[in-house]
């Protein structure tokens, strides 16, 4: 943020205002009201990032005004002050959208870090709309998101590719997105309005994949009992992707190099010649190379896909994109589910971006599925992730309801393991820990982590 963070400070009695104004009033920008009604006044006049509010006030309760403030747009963080906690009343304030909730007097050190967590989330899910919308405007490509560079490169590459009739080769791990890629390609081409025809070819045997692809002719095998039109001709004027290209047999193979080459096929059991007009865009999980070396992958085969090649990263080498996902996730699953869930805390989105994610994005969908589905809340949090995703994670915390203590050590184990998995490397760090490098610098000094964990930090970083 180029301005200070403004907070304002709600609360009837006039020591407690003044006394948190006094000592915040360095790092930030204060507003104080003595009521709900004139914070209603000044949440009117101002962009507040944080309200920090007493509950039991007269008139309008600090509830009350929650509720009120988070139905404002935009939305401040807000944190519930009390002296008179217990957990009856923060689980109520947390159900309602409360941030967290301080009991009195507010231990100075605790606020500061929820202050600054508070405002972290605040930013990154700001600036998480901001990509998202520049990417639908940019790059027309609303069912993929990245904001990394070797993501940035794959949408580079897409808005380059897709006006021209080049066979693409798509290359990526399983669940990484391919036919997500060859959808965009086929939106922004000139055949975008003929049809797109997806063939997953390993999901198919052998003796079924030719016409699957070609067609056959009534009484071609056994079980023919009519002409079929194969998936070429139902591609033809539009686009054609065969997933995982890679599994082809060789026969099959044979045919599909003739139809690169001539535009034209036969079908199973037929003599009379099919034109088609198909672009066709091939992806695999496999290095084809290798297979041509051993001889199960035909050479001119392999030249004529290989004219344009996109290769998709893992999720695992991109972790700073993994907060855009879980809020695009999130929004379009809690609306699939019927679930009234509004956003994620910080915590729960830093173990989800330390995680590897071997299954990269379809597992990571997967587990905001599950997450939403099962959510008692209306954020998600450490509670809602899968055991075995924390289980997989080093020094995870113990997620407990209050643990102050935790919350600092937690941060400060995840900022050292994440400088010592890309050695030293402050950059890498940030991006997985799904914060600002300027963020991680200060954490660094503030946990005494600079000289252990950084000193090996490439020149130039």
């Amino acid at each position: 943020m180029n301005r200070k963070p403004l907070i304002l400070i709600v609360d009837d009695e006039k020591n407690t205002r003044e006394g948190l104004a006094r000592a915040l009033r360095r790092n930030y920008d204060i507003l104080l009201a003595e009521s709900g009604t004139s914070a209603m006044a000044l949440l009117g006049e101002h962009n507040v990032d944080v309200m920090l509010s007493d509950v039991r006030m007269p008139g309008m309760d600090g509830l009350t005004l929650m509720q009120r403030a988070l139905a404002r747009t935009p939305a401040p963080v807000c944190i519930l002050l009390t002296a008179y906690g217990n957990i009856e009343t923060a689980v109520e304030a947390m159900k309602r959208g409360a941030y967290d909730f301080l009991t009195k007097p507010v231990h100075l050190d605790r606020l500061e870090l929820l202050l600054q967590r508070a405002l972290r989330g605040r930013e990154m899910e700001t600036e998480n709309r901001r990509l998202h919308e520049q990417l639908d405007a940019k790059f027309g490509m609303e069912s993929m998101i990245g904001q990394s560079p070797a993501m940035r490169e794959v949408f580079d590459t897409i808005r380059q590719v897709a006006p021209s009739r080049a066979t693409v080769l798509i290359q990526g791990e399983s669940g990484t997105g391919k036919e997500l890629v060859a959808q965009a390609i086929h939106r922004m081409s000139a055949q975008a309005r003929g049809p797109f025809v997806p063939v997953h070819c390993a999901a198919l045997a052998h003796n079924l994949l030719e016409s699957e692809l070609f067609g056959h002719e009534k009484g071609a095998f056994t079980g023919a009992a009519e002409r079929r039109r194969g998936r070429f001709e139902l591609a033809d004027g539009g686009t054609l992707f065969l997933d995982e290209i890679g599994e082809i047999d060789p026969n099959t193979q044979v045919k599909i190099l003739r139809v690169l080459e001539e535009r034209k096929f036969e079908r199973v059991g037929g003599q009379d010649t099919v034109d088609v007009d198909v672009r066709l865009i091939a992806a695999t999980n496999r290095d084809l190379k290798k297979l041509v070396e051993e001889g199960r992958f035909r050479e001119d085969l392999f030249y004529r896909l290989y004219v344009m090649v996109i290769h998709l990263p893992p999720l695992r080498e991109r972790p700073g994109d993994v907060p855009l996902l879980v809020q695009q996730f999130l929004t379009t699953l809690a609306r699939e589910n019927n679930k009234a869930i509004s956003g994620i805390t910080p915590e729960a989105m830093e173990l989800l971006a330390a995680y590897p994610w071997p299954g990269n994005v379809r597992e990571l969908r997967n587990a905001m599925e599950r997450m939403v589905v099962l959510c008692r809340g209306d954020k998600l949090s450490v509670r809602d992730i899968p055991a075995q995703l924390k289980a997989a994670l080093p020094h995870r915390p113990a997620a407990t309801a209050g643990a102050e203590l935790s919350l600092q050590d937690a941060e400060k184990r995840m900022i050292a393991d994440a400088l010592k998995h890309h050695a030293g490397n402050r950059t890498k760090a940030a991006a997985q820990l799904g914060i600002s490098r300027r963020t991680l610098h200060r954490k660094l000094n503030e946990y005494g982590l600079r000289e252990k964990d950084a000193d090996n930090t490439p020149p130039g970083d």
